[in-house]
Parts: structure tokens; C-alpha cells; sequence
């Protein structure tokens, strides 16, 4: 078929070019509660009866999530295959505890340990249950949904890990440094979120350039939630 029309034709050109692209960078870190709220009872965590009690090192917590929070609809040069992702059974722990995957994604979960291991979630984005297992069987779980989906191991009641599925390939987990990179964004304007699971999620609106980077950092804590 020929186009006749030079502004149809124009029109298909820039659907198969993609749009300009910037960059979003930054720092993610956490707080703890507020000053002025904490307890003074700091010292009572050295007595016989506290001492096991589990305090949260904000400062140094990991496995913070930046993602855009738009359908992946809106992305359409982005749209590939996810390659397979493996979450596996080690030392009685799932490696890693946290990991992000865009939505189609399939992860594989073997059990590197000489003991049997069961895989299974009843988060509402993706229920399942692989059995129990050796090394022999490497099954397979394509996330689907969008959204949180906590794993566990009904024989091991400590082993617990989070898959993260976020809606589009325009995510990055935070470094141990704090710092992210999504590179390669289309120019317009987002909505960036970050979640952590300790956390309330952040977000905040960006507006990405058809070049450059633009900036946006996160504190991610409870100041925001409402006090009772």
C-alpha cells in the first residue's frame, strides 16, 4: 500500500522512534520515629529480659524499590520479553530477600540446601504452592499481577522473601550506597514511587527531560502518618 498523505506518513515515523530520554537519579534512605517521640527506656535493651528484643537500624536499611508507577501500556517501545529471574533456597534463607521483576516476569526456585523445602505465597497478587522438594525440581511461577507478593516455606517458618512486581521495565533497586538510576525514560511527566517493606511508600512527581538527568530523593519514615 502507498501513503499518499505526507503527514500520515510523519505520523508512523515518530511511532517508530522513540522519544527522547532522560534520566532519574537520587538517594533513598529511611527514618525511624520522630524525634521528641521516641521512648526513654533505650537503656532497658541491656537487661537480661530485652536483650534478644530486635531494634530496626534505620539507617542501614537495604531493598528499597524507585519505580514509575504507570501501566505498562503507556511504554510500548519498552514492551520485552522480562528474562527469567531465580529466587533460590540456600542455607535455610531465600537468595535474595527482596526482588523487584516487572509484571510477565517467570522466576525459578531451587533449593540449593540438602534438606527439603516448600515454596508458597497467599498474597492476593499471586497465590501458590510449589510442594516440598530437593534439588532434583526446579519449578516455576510467572507474576502476573502487579503488586507485593510475600513467599515463604511452610516447613521453615523463619524463611520469608518479597517479590516486588512493578507495572513497567522503568524501575531500579536502590544500591547499598542508597542511590538508584532509572536511565532511558521517555521526556514527560511521572509519578515516582518508593517502597521499602518496613516503609510507607513514598512518591512524588517528576517531570523528565528530553535530555539530561533531573533529581528526586526519597525519605521514606512514619512523620507522614496520622498520630492517634
Amino acid at each position: 500500500m502507498t501513503l499518499r498523505c505526507p503527514l500520515a506518513l510523519s505520523f508512523l515515523l515518530l511511532l517508530c522512534v522513540p522519544a527522547h530520554a532522560g534520566d532519574i537519579v537520587g538517594f533513598v534512605k529511611a527514618e525511624g520515629v520522630p524525634a521528641g517521640d521516641a521512648p526513654s527506656s533505650g537503656g532497658n535493651y541491656q537487661s537480661r529480659r530485652y536483650k534478644f528484643a530486635e531494634k530496626v537500624d534505620y539507617e542501614h536499611l537495604q531493598d528499597f524499590v524507585v519505580y514509575i508507577d504507570r501501566p505498562a501500556d503507556d511504554f510500548p517501545g519498552a514492551a520485552v520479553p522480562p528474562t527469567p529471574r531465580t529466587i533460590t533456597q540456600r542455607d535455610a534463607s531465600f537468595d535474595p530477600h527482596v526482588m523487584a521483576v516487572v509484571v510477565g516476569t517467570v522466576i525459578r526456585w531451587p533449593n540449593a540446601d540438602d534438606i527439603f523445602h516448600n515454596v508458597f505465597s497467599m498474597s492476593e497478587p499471586a497465590k501458590f504452592d510449589l510442594g516440598t522438594y530437593l534439588k532434583e525440581k526446579t519449578p516455576e511461577v510467572t507474576f502476573d499481577q502487579v503488586g507485593q507478593v510475600d513467599v515463604f516455606c511452610s516447613i521453615h517458618s523463619h524463611m520469608h522473601c518479597i517479590i516486588f512486581v512493578v507495572p513497567n521495565p522503568y524501575f531500579k533497586k536502590v544500591d547499598a550506597g542508597h542511590r538508584y538510576e532509572i536511565s532511558g525514560m521517555p521526556a514527560g511527566t511521572y509519578r515516582v514511587k518508593a517502597w521499602q517493606e518496613r516503609l510507607p511508600t513514598g512518591t512524588k512527581v517528576v517531570t523528565v527531560p528530553e535530555d539530561g538527568q533531573v533529581r528526586v530523593d526519597f525519605v521514606l519514615g512514619f512523620s507522614g502518618l496520622p498520630r492517634y
